[in-house]
């Protein structure tokens, strides 16, 4: 008996949702879609040549966040083959090694670093504070601006710093090899979940993010700790997908790390923590319960120390975390999340990264819908595993806390290698040339956002600097033991070598001894400063000496006041 083959519109897959968009609407959206991406590239373009006056407002808008839609609409299926001359462009790419790719990543990190500290040279306030530590460990220095709740890891490091060169320079060093860490990491995480290559591209976009390359020139620790979470993460993947006796207890270590290098990582290790029983749910965890009860034994042996050191200070051995989380700069519980919400993905990452952050939580949406229809593979898991934490971290991150950029950069990271994998999957045999030409674009951002940084984001608070370090200069001059009382304690205290305290601080301990020289320095613009009345009073009654500066900076004119 002969079949008869079905007629061709009973065989044909069913159109997709796209082909339903009104011919008419396509033509339009094509025009946007390309002027959108005309602009995005002119601006970076103008950027990186140091022409960013001539953009609107001297800031990078999110033209790609407009011209993406657009095009999905127009064609949302790249169908129609590729230019030959991007198909050989593309070639060219991928005969590149993939070492040679990330090597070349690390040098772009190594250049920008050097280029934004001649924007830069002064040590900023939280700087100054993990400055001031190292030095006093080195030579006893007092630790103006440190407290107790602060972690010890990064003054450590720059306690090593500091005994190969005493300046600024050596503590900065210190903050490009955890930059290069944590990008290395970045890209053996990401080579492990796509490709060498895409992993590379990882690497670029990561770099070229605003909020990432914001830090990269500062003595901060929130890039290295982002490379220990990293660790973390990917050891956790490793433990469900290829079950070891080391994983667990590993990422107990790494975890332990990022801790003493930052204490605020509490908040994303709860989130990660949450993010590994929702993916791969607690009978997987379970089953392995004797390597997390090693895991846990190693986590709880390394915080033996911390919790003495708490108990110590504070009475209670969680006493330092409840007291950093209380020093949260939060107008209400929960404000942290609502500015996670607003500047989320933009101003995390910028206009390029942006349009892959979004194409990342597409890809971890997908893999969560999958994950609750039972119908998920291991890929779907890890998916829904990284995406489920770069959504919880944020989360819980911004209720605990206030928000930053630089708090964030793990889920930034990981919704990164979600969406050059998501964009790699959705344009199948055009995915060479496509994430070539991400890769131009990644790269001319690179330095379009260090322009932009060294132009419009550092003078700020080089103008505060030009008022307070002079000052701290001057007072540096007299070798008497010395306290400073200002609004401005960590910087003037590394640049004077003082003590240095603010006005409620110094309302609230003992009158030093009279051998030390106290000054009071306020500035005619200056913040969190006595009126004259209350500066009265914390003179005590005593005579003054009055010395008024010329008036220089953001903070015009110092009135310092140091009583006989």
């Amino acid at each position: 008996m002969q079949t008869v083959a079905p007629p061709p519109s009973t065989r044909s897959a069913p159109r997709p949702q796209w082909r339903a968009v009104p011919p008419a609407a396509r033509r339009p959206a094509a025009v946007v879609a390309v002027l959108a991406t005309g602009a995005a590239v002119a601006q970076q373009a103008l950027f990186a040549c140091g022409g960013g006056d001539l953009v609107p407002g001297r800031q990078p808008w999110p033209f790609l966040l407009l011209a993406v839609p657009a095009l999905l609409v127009a064609r949302p299926r790249a169908e129609r083959p590729v230019p030959e001359t991007v198909r050989r462009g593309a070639d060219v790419l991928r005969r590149t090694p993939a070492w040679a790719g990330a090597l070349a990543v690390l040098a772009a990190a190594g250049a920008v670093w050097a280029v934004l500290q001649d924007h830069e040279p002064l040590i900023g306030h939280e700087e100054a504070v993990y400055a001031n530590k190292a030095r006093s460990w080195r030579d006893g220095t007092p630790a103006a601006g440190w407290g107790e709740y602060r972690p010890p890891g990064l003054p450590a490091l720059g306690r090593l710093a500091l005994a190969v060169h005493d300046d600024v320079g050596a503590l900065r060093a210190v903050s490009l090899l955890l930059t290069l860490f944590t990008l290395t990491v970045t890209w053996w995480a990401a080579a492990r979940w796509t490709t060498p290559r895409q992993a590379v591209l990882v690497m670029l976009l990561v770099l070229g993010g605003l909020g990432f390359l914001r830090r990269v020139p500062e003595f901060l620790n929130d890039i290295g700790a982002t490379g220990l979470l990293l660790i973390v993460v990917v050891l956790l993947v490793r433990a469900q997908e290829t079950p070891g006796p080391l994983a667990l207890p590993a990422a107990s270590g790494a975890a332990l790390a990022a801790f003493y290098l930052r204490y605020g990582v509490v908040g994303s290790l709860a989130g990660v923590a949450l993010a590994a029983v929702l993916a791969y749910g607690p009978r997987a965890w379970l089953a392995q319960w004797r390597r997390l009860a090693v895991a846990g034994g190693v986590l709880l042996a390394g915080l033996v120390p911390h919790f003495v050191h708490a108990t110590h200070a504070t009475g209670s051995p969680l006493g330092l975390i409840v007291d950093a989380t209380d020093r949260a700069n939060r107008s209400y519980p929960g404000d942290g999340l609502v500015y996670y919400l607003a500047v989320f993905p933009y101003r995390l990452a910028g206009d390029l990264g942006a349009v892959v952050m979004t194409a990342g939580l597409c890809c971890a949406a997908a893999a969560v819908r999958r994950l609750r229809g039972r119908r998920a593979g291991g890929t779907d898991r890890r998916h829904a595993f990284l995406g489920l934490t770069a959504v919880l971290v944020p989360v819980v991150l911004g209720t605990a806390t206030d928000g930053e950029p630089r708090f964030v950069y793990l889920p930034v990271v990981l919704l990164t290698v979600l969406g050059v994998r998501h964009v790699a999957g959705r344009a199948a045999h055009n995915a060479t040339p496509l994430l070539a030409a991400v890769a131009l674009l990644a790269a001319l951002t690179v330095p379009a956002t260090a322009q932009y940084v060294a132009r419009v984001a550092m003078p700020k608070p080089m103008a505060q600097h030009a008022s307070t370090v002079p000052v701290a200069r001057e007072l540096a001059e007299d070798r008497r033991p010395c306290l400073i009382v200002t609004a401005y304690e960590p910087e003037t205290g590394w640049y004077s070598g003082c003590d240095a305290v603010t006005f409620a601080q110094y309302r609230a301990r003992p009158r030093p001894p009279a051998r030390v020289r106290v000054s009071f320095v306020l500035y005619e613009r200056g913040r969190l400063q006595p009126g004259r009345a209350r500066l009265a009073e914390l003179v005590g009654g005593r005579d003054v000496t009055v010395r008024v500066t010329a008036a220089r900076g953001a903070l015009g004119r110092a009135t310092v006041v140091t009583p006989r």
